[in-house]
């Protein structure tokens, strides 16, 4: 019977079997780390805000405690978003011409909120709960970051599952006294190890054990 396919065909057999694993691996690989990176969670990606609000100025350069704007943050699920009137407390007196905070003066002319982009989004399968994380010693910069040092916010964190699993396995690693909760940069004082802190402080806040807080009822209920 004569050779119906040239003897070079097997080389592109292989070549082609080669190529086909390799494409399939490369885009198993991709959608992996698409799923886990940035560009899916938008992870250190600043938002645009329908007004340019710096936490670097407000926190950082003029040192205004997280609570004087988010003041449901520690007895509420919800850290709680400013009203308009918050802001008119210091603008009206300060930048109160400004053509930037235009948005601001008309919000609170006309009853309307301001639409913020919300930057830290977790889906509705996931109860957080924020009253709950700062009375047990979780400091807002455990999550959010250095946002004294953020002109426009962005989200520090993943905030995927595999991250707050971090901190629920080994709280003692993030923990701080309530006094230090909005500070930024904390250090435990006299140089006190930090996980040592962390052991301490659970037994005075009464924090549940890593097997309660790895429940998986304990996020997903």
């Amino acid at each position: 019977m004569p050779q119906i396919f040239h003897h070079s065909a097997n080389a592109l057999a292989k070549a082609s079997i080669v190529l086909g694993l390799t494409t399939v691996g490369l885009i198993a690989w991709v959608g992996y780390t698409g799923d886990r990176g940035g560009w899916e969670t938008r992870q250190h990606e600043m938002r645009e805000q329908p007004v340019p609000f710096s936490h670097a100025h407000h926190v950082g350069a003029l040192g205004l405690d997280c609570r004087y704007c988010h003041t449901s943050v520690e007895e509420s699920s919800f850290a709680g978003l400013p009203p308009t009137k918050t802001c008119i407390n210091c603008h009206s007196q300060i930048w109160n011409t400004s053509p930037t905070l235009e948005p601001v003066r008309a919000s609170y002319r006309e009853g309307n909120s301001i639409m913020w982009e919300r930057v830290h989004d977790l889906p509705d399968f996931v109860y957080f709960n924020h009253s709950i994380h700062v009375s047990k010693g979780v400091g807002c910069e455990s999550c959010h970051g250095r946002i004294d040092k953020m002109p426009l916010v962005m989200k520090e964190n993943s905030l995927e599952m595999s991250w707050c699993l971090e901190c629920h396995r080994a709280p003692e690693k993030a923990l701080r006294p309530l006094n230090q909760i909005t500070t930024m940069g904390y250090v435990p004082a006299n140089n006190q190890d930090q996980e040592e802190v962390g052991r301490q402080l659970m037994q005075q806040y009464h924090t549940p054990s890593a097997r309660v807080l790895t429940s998986c009822s304990t996020c997903h209920r």
